[in-house]
């Protein structure tokens, strides 16, 4: 999708070049912006939450973007991530239903986490050449492929994330 030309921007001024609706989380910790994203019942949600405790705990800053469904758009070569309009503000918390939650309105995803679904096999312990990265809407980013429901995944996404921002 093209947007309309930018106003007032600079002869060259990157669009909006494409957006995208898809099946996955977004938060931010701290300055990244993280995308989760697996099928249903992978615990994208559950990891979510935890993900935010686990920050918060740590003094970091850290709220949800999306859950479920996340809008991704590239602009000016970063990929930025906004809550579908109908959720925003809410998660599904297994056992209790839709909950309101504090939510950002848009955050600029600095590394992508692939979650396995309940049937998959684990990731493998070292991951295969060329899985360090996936292109999104055209744009690189780290990326971790992780199983939710392993003792510590938490704190290994984390860890990963770490990795790419200074907190």
């Amino acid at each position: 999708m093209t947007s309309a030309p930018l106003q007032d921007a600079p002869p060259g001024a990157e669009q909006v070049e494409e957006r995208i609706v898809i099946h996955a989380n977004a938060l931010l910790i701290g300055a990244a912006g993280v995308l989760l994203r697996g099928p249903s019942g992978a615990g994208k949600s559950g990891l979510s939450l935890e993900l935010i405790h686990l920050a918060e705990g740590r003094g970091l800053f850290a709220r949800l973007i999306g859950d479920d469904r996340v809008a991704l758009m590239r602009r000016h070569g970063r990929l930025l991530a906004r809550p579908h309009p109908a959720i925003a503000g809410a998660i599904e918390e297994r056992g209790r239903g839709v909950l309101p939650i504090e939510f950002e309105p848009a955050g600029v995803l600095r590394c992508l986490v692939d979650l396995c679904g309940p049937r998959d096999e684990t990731p493998p312990r070292y991951p295969p050449e060329g899985s360090a990265e996936a292109d999104l809407c055209g744009v690189r980013l780290p990326r971790l492929a992780a199983n939710a429901r392993e003792a510590g995944a938490a704190r290994e996404i984390l860890s990963f994330i770490h990795q790419f921002v200074a907190f």
